[in-house]
């Protein structure tokens, strides 16, 4: 692991309101905690090791944490808003509207979408993972900046099914 990969993982865990990472393989072990985050509860994933001479197989302690407080975007009004179905975020990570910096964006507000659409890009762990709607609808609000990080089950998209 090179200087600009262990800043990039120092930024990802600054970011995503981690507390705690562990990294630990044959030849080095990182660890990096966050101070700012609130009290961890701490589960381990496996992730597969980088690929080297003699295959390594690494350990990563992630953990999970209580979401952050966001700033308050306008809500609709009560009865518009129970009519609609909210995408949310199936990890933690940080969040793109576009597939990449040149690319157009993967849906806008006033899109018709319909399930297995790719609505946009969540990156954890240098991994870029599709995130596709499992409703169909019409897209009415945006609820996250594009590059921004985002929690387990934050709602991104409102749709509405009946348009």
């Amino acid at each position: 692991m090179d200087k600009k990969e262990i800043r990039e993982l120092i930024t990802f865990v600054s970011e995503s309101g981690v507390s705690e990472v562990k990294l630990k393989t044959d030849k080095f072990e990182i660890e990096i905690k966050n101070p700012q985050a609130p009290t961890p509860v701490h589960y381990e994933v496996s992730a597969p090791a980088q690929v080297q001479p003699q295959p390594v197989v690494s350990q990563v302690q992630n953990t999970p944490v209580q979401a952050q407080p966001q700033p308050e975007a306008p809500v609709p009004a009560q009865n518009e808003e129970s009519n609609y179905i909210t995408i949310k975020s199936p990890m933690i990570g940080t969040f793109y509207r576009k597939p990449s910096p040149d690319k157009d964006v993967f849906v806008n507000i006033g899109d018709a979408i319909k399930a297995g659409d790719v609505v946009c890009v969540i990156e954890a762990m240098k991994l870029f993972n599709e995130i596709e709607s499992e409703v169909q609808g019409k897209i009415v609000k945006v609820l996250v900046d594009d590059s921004t990080p985002v929690e387990y089950d934050q709602p991104l998209f409102l749709v509405d099914p009946n348009a």
